[in-house]
């Protein structure tokens, strides 16, 4: 492992980024993660130099959290307090035969100098089947210490044999007072900005609201503003970092979201249930934050139509129209005017009286085909066009609704087994109000009926 991924000349440091010189070398440095942190914990075992050789120590994990929280860093870190070599691939650049050259050096080391080595894969995630399938030997024999980073759930990226052999360590969004301490540790550290700025607390506050959780983010955030501040010192005074500093180098606080990952299922299924919990406000936040991370409107839009119809319904069956004239106008107008349409339809959804009879219904409906209690359908019912279909019995004793009082004829309508059976039972909101009662005349009617005689 080469020393200058932690350390460099002066000249080095002048041009490296922020981020990059304020990164923690050992596990104490490391803000936040206090969960992952603890005496006996997997990253503590693995950093410990007299972890090599055992058997005790975990020899795979997986660093499963949201892009700037330091999974890069602590696989760094791991290597360089417990004097393994390092060597890093991305899932992004790397083959099967990159993966398979550095097992085969890790594996040559090991044989002939007794060093362990730590192999970091960014973004394992994005490594294929074949990719994945290709460490299990090196990870199974111990050749290499596996660590790796993902911001996706492993338990859908990673292969099963290869998840079964690691231990998955979840690392958090920072807090924003850990952000703040972050930053204010970059302001005065010399590997920082050692004191050449100062900055107000507000526009730290700024700094954290922007940064969304990412200390990385963060920390460019603050390196641009000082960086705009440059030669702007008075009376041989450090220049100040203001709020408006922070505004001219961010025109928007940038939303964490990835629209393949976890954060997208997140935010669109908090999206749905604020709909159905009838929280406007939650709402259109949560549209907001799909909106300015670039997500699909169309996406949004047909979501929108399926809270209408699962979460509505029947109470105010008018709201599903609005969601469909929507879509079609998102369709047509597009961004940034689209943001307008969807927000009038996600709050009809939102607002309106909500009922989920017409879901239980159909799926209660499809519960009983799929275990094959379906019958047969009543004779009366079915097509007769010709004379033999007739002769079947088939339309025989057929009552026209539109002939019976109230357009309601008692004839029966189910298959035999399914007499009696009821899916759909509304509720008392909304439309569905009025709807229950006259569904429980009609049903009254119709189940007087006896079931026509078939002719001998």
């Amino acid at each position: 492992m080469q020393d200058d991924l932690f350390s460099a000349t002066d000249a080095d440091e002048v041009v490296r980024p922020l981020a990059v010189r304020m990164r923690p070398v050992t596990l104490d440095e490391v803000i936040g993660q206090d969960h992952a942190m603890v005496p006996g914990s997997p990253l503590r075992r693995l950093a410990d130099p007299q972890s090599k050789g055992r058997r005790s120590a975990p020899s795979s994990i997986i660093l499963f959290g949201p892009p700037g929280v330091g999974k890069t860093t602590l696989a760094y870190i791991v290597a360089r307090q417990s004097g393994r070599e390092f060597e890093e691939l991305s899932a992004v650049t790397s083959g099967v035969k990159d993966v398979r050259d550095v097992l085969a050096r890790a594996h040559e080391r090991l044989v002939s100098q007794g060093r362990e080595t730590v192999l970091f894969i960014d973004e394992v995630h994005r490594f294929s089947k074949s990719q994945q399938d290709a460490l299990l030997p090196s990870v199974e024999n111990r050749d290499v210490t596996f660590i790796a980073a993902t911001t996706e759930n492993p338990s859908f990226s990673v292969i099963k044999p290869l998840l079964s052999r690691s231990v998955v360590v979840k690392l958090d969004s920072l807090e924003p007072d850990q952000l703040r301490e972050v930053v204010t540790r970059a302001v005065h550290d010399p590997r920082g900005l050692g004191d050449t700025v100062g900055i107000q607390p507000a526009a730290v506050d700024d700094i954290v609201r922007m940064a969304g959780g990412d200390a990385r983010k963060s920390l460019t955030i603050l390196e641009a503003a000082a960086g705009a501040l440059e030669g702007k010192g008075k009376d041989g005074q450090p220049p100040e970092i203001d709020q408006e500093t922070v505004a001219q180098v961010m025109d928007a606080a940038t939303v964490r979201y990835d629209k393949d990952g976890d954060d997208h299922y997140d935010v669109i299924s908090a999206f749905i249930k604020s709909m159905r919990g009838s929280d406007p406000d939650a709402t259109v936040h949560y549209l907001a934050r799909m909106l300015r991370a670039g997500e699909d409107p169309r996406f949004i839009a047909r979501r929108i139509m399926i809270a209408a119809a699962e979460e509505v319904g029947m109470a105010a069956p008018q709201v599903l129209q609005v969601t469909v004239a929507a879509a079609q106008a998102v369709a047509l107008v597009g961004m940034p005017e689209a943001r307008i349409i969807l927000s009038e339809a996600a709050l009809a959804v939102a607002t309106a009286p909500k009922s989920n009879a017409s879901y239980i219904a159909i799926n209660e409906a499809l519960a009983d085909v799929d275990s094959g209690t379906i019958g047969q359908v009543p004779l009366h019912l079915r097509n007769a066009p010709t004379a033999l279909m007739k002769s079947w019995g088939n339309h025989a004793g057929y009552q026209y609704a539109h002939d019976a009082p109230g357009a309601v004829a008692p004839q029966q309508y189910l298959p035999d087994e399914l007499v009696g059976r009821e899916y759909y039972r509304p509720n008392d909101r909304g439309y569905e109000r009025e709807l229950g009662p006259r569904l429980d005349a009609i049903r009254q009617i119709l189940h007087r009926s006896e079931p026509p005689t078939s002719p001998s």
